[in-house]
């Protein structure tokens, strides 16, 4: 009978095994990080419980027919936007993944939702940064101990790291929210001796994970993110949650960078398209219900040449920004383009179809482009306005006052149909405005609408 081996060497970087010693991991390639661990369990006949030291039940098979349709009920988070980027709330057993530079308010929101989701369970905070004294003063500031029995008393709060420690509160508090600030801080000693790494981020989260899929729980994970905006750690744990979400900031913008855009990139029980609108203030996060002047400079009489307001989609709702484009002669041997909130590809996509069908020269200028408010706009229907500031930056002549445009440009020069462009048309009559050029579609007058590049430009200039 072969004898079980009572000992393993375990890599402390990424938690591969080894039976025998290496110096160099083949797994990560790390030196020197294999070390003598106790073997775990056979992991035959069922699932090992690691936390009771037995096995668990097998799981069975049932028909999809008898399953209750309540499993997948949501619960509201009591902040509007955030259950409109979630899909119209939080779903039991659902894991979420939030993703923010330091200091953007990911710990605001998540202790606001806490305090507001609309629930008759406990919510426990996890907190691995920072100490109970200033997380009470954070709810302090933000108002949620006002008052007997304020929304504070609802909230448990957990200050520990451990992967061990935590389970063991969980398991006894039964929380229906589980908040953990943040998943770079978790560790175990079962997954390395080094916190923060690969292995220990995976395998805690896991754990955190598993229990909320058992106990018809939500889990919200904070993240940090890389010096290029990403999610920091493996792209495994974005694959492990159910919903991606980015909080990202407008700084540099006319906003003084106090507006905050939430954004799903990964989203199971819901749509990505969806955005979520904050401001920032003493009081901590406040929902923006209404942004449709949020992103619009209102001027008196004439526009400045570069200067095009475009009707885009975001979700549901239909936003009015302003472009801004800029035009001038390059420094160098060759034009560059600078865009942070339009993909600088189709800044250059646009340039290319302006220069081919209306002579106009933009291959030897620097084209800068900007978009009023700090927002990010991904949508098609924006490239006719970046046309439209495109021409009148290059030309200096000003796009007339009042006008909307929306519509996406193929290579050929025609402007191709948006989605719901006569909610488009309705909110820039709303807003004050007087004209409204887009492509030919339903519930637009047709004398507001051009089928190419060239008419378009034609109808807006003469």
């Amino acid at each position: 009978m072969k004898k079980q081996r009572a000992f393993v060497f375990k890599c402390s970087s990424c938690g591969h095994e080894e039976p025998k010693w290496l110096g160099r991991c083949p797994e990560c390639g790390e030196w020197n990080t294999l070390i003598e661990t106790a073997a775990g369990p056979e992991r035959t006949g069922g699932a090992y419980d690691r936390k009771n030291g037995s096995r668990s039940a097998v799981p069975q098979s049932y028909p999809l027919s008898s399953v209750n349709p309540q499993e997948g009920s949501r619960m509201s988070s009591g902040i509007t936007e955030l259950d409109r980027v979630l899909g119209g709330g939080i779903m039991k057993r659902q894991t979420i993944l939030v993703g923010g530079e330091p200091g953007i308010g990911k710990s605001t929101l998540l202790l606001q939702a806490a305090a507001a989701v609309e629930t008759k369970g406990r919510r426990l905070y996890v907190s691995g940064e920072e100490s109970a004294g200033q997380v009470r003063m954070r709810a302090d500031r933000l108002g949620l101990m006002d008052g007997s029995g304020g929304q504070g008393d609802k909230i448990e709060i957990c200050c520990s790291s451990r992967l061990e420690d935590i389970e063991s509160i969980i398991n006894a508090v039964k929380p229906v929210i589980i908040i953990v600030d943040s998943a770079q801080t978790l560790h175990s000693d079962e997954a390395g001796l080094s916190p923060g790494t690969i292995n220990q981020m995976k395998y805690c989260s896991w754990e955190l994970i598993t229990w909320v899929k058992e106990h018809d729980a939500a889990l919200f994970l904070v993240a940090h993110v890389t010096k290029e905006g990403i999610i920091s750690g493996p792209k495994a744990l974005e694959h492990l949650v159910d919903t991606v979400l980015y909080f990202e900031s407008s700084a540099g913008s006319a906003n003084d960078g106090d507006c905050r855009f939430l954004r799903a990139v990964k989203n199971r029980f819901g749509s990505m398209d969806e955005i979520g609108i904050f401001t920032m203030g003493e009081k901590g996060l406040s929902t923006v219900e209404d942004p449709s002047l949020l992103f619009l400079v209102r001027r008196e009489g004439e526009l400045p040449p570069g200067v095009a307001t475009s009707a885009v989609l975001e979700g549901s709702r239909t936003l009015l920004v302003e472009i801004q484009a800029l035009t001038v002669p390059a420094k160098g041997a060759m034009s560059r383009v600078f865009s942070d909130r339009i993909d600088h590809n189709r800044v250059s996509r646009v340039a290319a179809t302006l220069e081919k069908h209306l002579n106009i020269r933009l291959s030897d200028h620097d084209l800068y482009i900007n978009v009023a408010g700090g927002i990010r706009i991904t949508e098609v229907g924006v490239e006719l306005a970046l046309a439209a500031a495109l021409y009148s930056a290059r030309t200096g002549i000003p796009l007339p006052a009042n006008t909307a445009i929306s519509g996406e440009l193929s290579l050929a020069g025609e402007v191709r149909p948006v989605r719901r462009p006569a909610n488009r048309y309705k909110t820039a009559c709303n807003l004050g405005f007087t004209r409204f050029l887009g492509p030919p579609g339903e519930g637009v007058p047709p004398e507001l609408s051009a089928p190419t590049l060239k008419t378009a430009l034609k109808a807006l200039f003469t």
